[in-house]
């Protein structure tokens, strides 16, 4: 556990000691830093195995989903959650829920391969789903349940090989789990690593143990190092970093020095953005490739782009201060115009915070799913795009007084962005432009409605 001391003493071995743990990699460099395959692996998938017959048993042909589903089915009924529960002793109880979420990427797996059977093993997926839900849900040790149900990692042998390991909080997400994710001892779970008061174990991070001082109503008792560990406190600290990171900007992008000298504001900013940095680049040492998504991407380009705002700046500063000194100026505007070019994505950039909220969480859903439609019907779009660019080229070829390129792509631009200029057609190739100019917004407008 961290304390205030190890920031602020001067005990070499501890510091020392701490620089090491901080410089540890997250993840394997080497195939030979994988761990080895273990007897425990081999019975979970037996367990696995054995929840796979028991689903086909009780689930031999196809049913509606709703009685699956239903509280008082009789299909899933309290001696096959039973019977579930049995599946793994005494010595692997806890790793039932885990094989069912095996079971069920099996079954998917299965339904896209054996198409004559895919709505059959869709239905056995969605009863693996059920009886963890129910297993979850009639669990009466919530100790038991948090820690070593959905928390503990677990892993199976498949194939000559041992998987990655994964508890039932990962896999569940992995494979859109929703009737899981949304049973109340998921979402209690979920609450308590959102809060700190389930923590990853001081020197053993695969491990989750309970934070000692969760009762504790001293407030000192949890102003420590340690607890910035926990996603709330990280989160709420993001948003007032970015909060004062956007107001730097704004105050710096409002006062443009004419001399291009550097002002306090300025180098608070520039400071910050090579912070941020550095935390991406060790970040990116320690995980590697697979921390890679579109916000590091974002982000990425945005420290980019200061970046060459700064570098410009020095190389302005670098020249004569004289008012006459045009390279000066020259260099001064152009850092100015990428600062400014990157005040679009400061705002932008709050949404990665913005997202724990569940308003704006709803809100980002929904503009992600309205963007991945705009993609797809840009993309069929620009095919019929391509058909009536050729058409109008070939007209203008054939009127050779014409040059008639730049009109087309500017007017097909237009009508895409709903300002059609239907002059520009009225005497091209008379009738045949303008009759395919109408046809070419027709199908425009009832492609974007």
């Amino acid at each position: 556990m961290g304390h205030w001391k190890d920031l602020f003493g001067f005990d070499r071995r501890r510091a020392r000691h701490r620089v090491q743990v901080e410089s540890r990699r997250l993840l394997p460099a080497y195939a030979a830093d994988e761990p080895q395959p273990s007897e425990s692996s081999k019975e979970i998938a037996k367990v696995a195995l054995r929840l796979k017959y028991q689903i086909e048993q009780v689930v031999p042909c196809e049913v509606e989903e709703n009685v699956l589903t239903n509280p008082n089915s009789r299909i899933i009924t309290q001696d096959v959650i039973a019977t579930a529960k049995r599946a793994g002793g005494e010595d692997y109880k806890a790793c039932v829920v885990f094989c069912l979420l095996i079971c069920l990427r099996w079954f998917q797996i299965q339904s896209s391969v054996e198409l004559w059977d895919a709505d059959l093993h869709e239905v056995r997926a969605v009863a693996c789903e059920v009886i963890a839900k129910r297993i979850i849900e009639t669990e009466q040790d919530q100790d038991y349940l948090l820690k070593h149900v959905l928390l503990k990692r677990y892993s199976i042998f498949s194939e000559g090989v041992e998987t990655d390991p994964a508890n039932v909080i990962e896999r569940s997400v992995d494979l859109h789990a929703l009737r899981i994710i949304g049973s109340a001892g998921y979402q209690k779970c979920i609450q308590y690593l959102w809060r700190g008061w389930i923590c990853q174990q001081e020197g053993n991070p695969t491990n989750f143990v309970e934070y000692e001082g969760k009762c504790n109503t001293d407030y000192w008792a949890h102003f420590h190092p340690d607890r910035m560990r926990t996603p709330f406190y990280q989160n709420i600290c993001q948003i007032v970093f970015s909060l004062f990171y956007l107001a730097l900007y704004t105050a710096v992008i409002n006062t443009v020095n004419p001399t291009g000298d550097l002002d306090l504001a300025e180098c608070i900013l520039y400071g910050m953005t090579l912070a941020f940095i550095c935390d991406e680049a060790v970040k990116f040492w320690k995980v590697g490739w697979n921390y890679l998504e579109f916000w590091n991407a974002f982000n990425s380009t945005l420290y980019a782009i200061l970046v060459i705002s700064f570098v410009l700046r020095v190389v302005a500063l670098a020249h004569s201060s004289s008012t006459h000194d045009h390279e000066r100026q020259l260099f001064n505007e152009y850092s100015y115009n990428f600062l400014a070019f990157s005040g679009p994505m400061f705002w932008m950039r709050m949404m990665l915070y913005l997202d724990s909220f569940r308003f704006f969480g709803a809100m980002f859903v929904v503009l992600r799913v309205m963007m991945k439609e705009s993609l797809i019907f840009f993309a069929l779009l620009f095919v019929v795009l391509a058909g009536f660019f050729q058409a109008f080229f070939g007209m203008a070829q054939v009127d050779a007084d014409v040059p008639m390129s730049r009109l087309i792509i500017q007017g097909m631009a237009n009508s895409v962005m709903q300002s059609p200029e239907f002059d520009t057609f009225q005497d091209f190739a008379y009738p045949f432009g303008i009759i395919l100019y109408y046809v070419f917004n027709f199908v425009v407008m009832i492609g974007e409605s």
